[in-house]
């Protein structure tokens, strides 16, 4: 069996694969990539990052967002969001963004993972999931960069933290808050 052909044997479609973790399986991990690559067994994302692609009726179906988040980091404990989630409070966000924010322990930067784009901020700490109490204090923190009425939205805000669970919002603006946003929060709550 050729070397080339041990490694197509590890792979399982629809996975994403770092090159460290395939080259215990390939005495030529470089050469053996590219080939794998030209044939369209595997999809180069970023350096050092392939994904095997799951083929559906329309194409190539794109790596699972978490999976695919998750090998770039080497690591588990990221929260994947968009300001289209702060929608969902119901205090006046109407804007549609094309951009997905990665909270994680690890990386900075805007980052290029296959065809689509992230920006990694990286903080001391990230919540498990999202909640709706982390997405009021995560909108103040962000509020300057939104294309909304920042005092309107503020307004909003002002009488939707008052029917939150209480300890879990305070719990957030104390882990998540920046300065401004605990003072806000302060005069709100108070």
């Amino acid at each position: 069996m050729k070397s080339v052909d041990a490694l197509k044997n590890r792979l399982k479609v629809g996975g994403v694969y770092r090159r460290i973790d395939l080259q215990q399986w390939s005495t030529s991990v470089d050469r053996h990539l590219q080939e794998l690559v030209e044939d369209g067994m595997l999809e180069k994302l970023s350096g050092g990052l392939y994904y095997v692609p799951k083929r559906s009726v329309f194409g190539n179906a794109p790596a699972d967002e978490n999976e695919l988040i998750g090998s770039f980091l080497k690591d588990d404990r990221f929260l994947v969001m968009s300001p289209n989630d702060y929608n969902s409070l119901g205090v006046g966000t109407t804007q549609l963004y094309n951009t997905r924010k990665v909270y994680n322990y690890r990386r900075h930067g805007d980052f290029r993972l296959g065809n689509r784009f992230f920006h990694f901020v990286r903080k001391p700490y990230v919540p498990e999931k999202m909640s709706k109490e982390f997405l009021l204090v995560d909108l103040v923190n962000n509020l300057k960069h939104l294309a909304e009425d920042q005092s309107a939205i503020l307004e909003n805000v002002r009488g939707k933290a008052p029917e939150m669970n209480q300890k879990k919002l305070k719990q957030m603006i104390d882990y998540w808050g920046t300065v401004n946003t605990k003072k806000i929060f302060s005069s709100i709550l108070s």
